[in-house]
């Protein structure tokens, strides 16, 4: 818990003194440890989950004769939650360093995505730069607030991880081809190519409680992806951006839309990796 946060600290206090007595093995062990991961994971998600809540909340309740336009209400949310993050010490420096990268790289790829059509927001609003509201920005620095929080959180370790600097080449032709492949040939499938390639020799391993799940990184990866797929599903049904294909009617997101949000998670890893170096896993603790 070197890198927690000091209300991190706190609850983890509380937490090793409720599940000092919790058995070592059995059906009750296995429960809380997947109690444990659970409450991790979600305690990792927590900008994010905000950031859905107000994404939904604005599109059941929120009303459209409101003198304040939704995405401008929206924008401001993200705000304020991104505030409260720090201010709470949900989040550290270090992390909303990351953060605003995420969200600096997300913005440029929306200006670029929403020009050629790619999607699309609603046209309301003055918190916005070109068809861009701000809010959108905020999406991506969830997604880079959970990839440094869970990282700490289960003290994730690594064999065979690829040299970071092999790992950037790729992170970089990724993020480029997001842009370029409009213009030139798709490399998408050479980048997977590439991404399967590197990373395949390379285990995860990520402390629960007491135990350690170790998984193929990809797979964790790949996870990660559909769990961002299906937040995007809830994001368009809600309204917040639209895919030309639903612009006639809400369809769910196309299956391929999990390709780039699997490259875009490599992304994702490579900045985190420069914040958090990739370590081997720690020797299991005594106690």
């Amino acid at each position: 818990m070197r890198q927690s946060t000091s209300l991190e600290r706190r609850i983890d206090a509380v937490a090793h003194r409720i599940l000092r007595d919790a058995p070592r093995r059995g059906v009750r062990a296995w429960l809380v440890e997947f109690a444990v991961f659970v409450l991790k994971q979600a305690w990792a998600c927590v900008f994010g989950a905000l950031l859905l809540v107000a994404i939904l909340a604005a599109r059941l309740w929120y009303p459209d004769d409101a003198a304040l336009a939704r995405n401008d209400a929206l924008t401001i949310a993200a705000v304020l939650i991104q505030v409260v993050m720090i201010a709470a010490r949900l989040e550290t420096g270090r992390e909303l360093w990351v953060i605003v990268l995420f969200h600096l790289t997300g913005t440029a790829m929306e200006l670029f995505k929403t020009d050629v059509g790619s999607w699309a927001y609603a046209a309301d609003g003055v918190m916005r730069i070109g068809g861009v509201p701000l809010f959108s920005g905020f999406m991506y620095a969830a997604v880079g607030s959970y990839m440094v929080r869970v990282y700490r959180l289960f003290d994730l370790g690594f064999t065979r991880y690829p040299r970071r600097w092999l790992t950037t080449v790729v992170a970089v032709a990724i993020y480029a081809n997001f842009f370029t492949h409009h213009f030139w040939w798709d490399l998408r499938w050479v980048l997977l190519a590439a991404v399967i390639v590197l990373w395949l020799p390379t285990v995860m391993y990520a402390r629960v409680w007491r135990h350690v799940v170790r998984m193929p990184v990809l797979a964790a990866f790949a996870g990660v992806a559909v769990f961002i797929y299906l937040a995007e599903n809830i994001g368009t049904w809600a309204g917040a951006w639209l895919y030309p294909d639903q612009a006639d009617g809400w369809q769910p997101v196309s299956l391929t839309k999990l390709i780039s949000w699997f490259l875009l998670m490599i992304i994702s890893v490579v900045m985190v990796t420069w914040v958090y170096p990739p370590r081997p896993p720690r020797p299991p603790n005594p106690e």
